[in-house]
């Protein structure tokens, strides 16, 4: 008996988690709050030793994952919330139903699964993120300095981003007003700290992959840069989980939705879901193949004869080529000098 299955859901938050526990015929033998993971065994350990987990994926959750497949080396598996979310049967909300619903589904083998990476692709994730919001950052500065130009009918005869125009904004003969040259000057200030941060995570970022094989093979492709390299290594994860060239372009938003009904089938525009971060490098990516490759030159001129617009061959070029990346990084990578 004690190694019949049980079915848990766990609905994590940060100060509190609630638990449901489930047997095979539906019946609920524990809803509880528990906040560790000692806790969490504590509460299921005395039903069986046959435990299968589901945490709806949110901030936290793969650390707390992996602290129970670790410690206790149950079947753990982060469900994806919006799918979730669609599951339930009632517009109420709580922490009882929510564990109850994750348990439920786990039961009968229906979780919209979410991948668990690993500590090193998590890791990676952070330093990506937070040097794309230092960027985001440094982009807000330059269009506030922009905006104190304008409102001051200001035309620098240089970009201001140029040492040129840098020097020629802080010359108090040109700039005769203490209070804006004050507000330039400390634009400026600004923008530099910035980018000395972002070259620090830069930095940071190049030494964790160092010795990464997947990187490494990312760069050998035409048109890929470090920073994409390391983007899509962050995000992807590998490339052997995923089953086809078109499931990873539906991951990457980059493939168009169909719409099918009444046997008609159409395109609608891009995938809505989706890493924006990885579209975007993707995107920059396609921009490059098309100005530099002749092969992917060659199909965007096609795709332009036949009248589309700018946006949708570069979106149709990025989704051609990570389908075509899908089958390159797939097969044995040759040693690298």
């Amino acid at each position: 008996m004690f190694n019949l299955p049980v079915f848990v859901g766990i609905d994590y938050h940060t100060h509190t988690i609630q638990v449901c526990v489930m047997n095979a015929q539906r019946k609920i033998l524990a809803n509880e709050s528990a906040n560790n993971p000692e806790a969490i065994f504590r509460l299921v350990a005395p039903f069986s030793n046959n435990v299968s987990v589901a945490i709806e994926a949110s901030t936290g959750t793969a650390d707390f994952a992996e602290k129970l497949i670790d410690q206790y080396h149950w079947n753990v598996e982060l469900a994806h919330p919006g799918y979730v979310a669609r599951l339930k049967q009632t517009p109420d909300k709580s922490d009882w139903t929510d564990a109850k619903l994750l348990a439920d589904i786990t039961r009968v083998g229906y979780i919209p699964r979410v991948w668990l990476a690993p500590q090193y692709i998590r890791d990676l994730r952070e330093l990506v993120r937070h040097r794309h919001g230092l960027v985001g950052q440094c982009t807000q500065v330059k269009l506030r300095l922009r905006a104190v130009l304008r409102n001051h009918r200001i035309v620098c005869p240089y970009s201001p981003w140029t040492i040129n125009g840098k020097r020629w904004l802080l010359n108090k003969e040109n700039i005769t007003s203490p209070a804006l040259l004050f507000l330039l000057q400390e634009h400026y200030e600004t923008i530099e700290y910035i980018n000395k941060n972002i070259a620090n995570a830069t930095e940071r970022m190049v030494s964790h992959v160092v010795d990464d094989p997947v990187v490494k093979k990312l760069l050998l492709q035409p048109g890929i840069g470090v920073i994409t390299a390391i983007t899509m290594r962050a995000s992807m994860g590998h490339f052997d989980r995923f089953r086809t060239s078109k499931q990873l372009a539906h991951f990457c938003a980059v493939c168009p939705c169909n719409r099918s009904s009444a046997g008609k089938t159409t395109t609608g525009g891009l995938i809505k879901a989706g890493d924006e971060l990885l579209r975007q490098v993707l995107i920059e990516a396609a921009h490059r193949l098309i100005r530099y490759d002749e092969h992917w030159r060659a199909m965007a001129a096609r795709l332009r004869a036949n009248g589309k617009k700018t946006c949708v061959i570069v979106a149709a070029v990025a989704n051609r080529w990570i389908r075509k990346l899908f089958h390159q990084m797939r097969e044995p990578m040759a040693p690298i000098a």
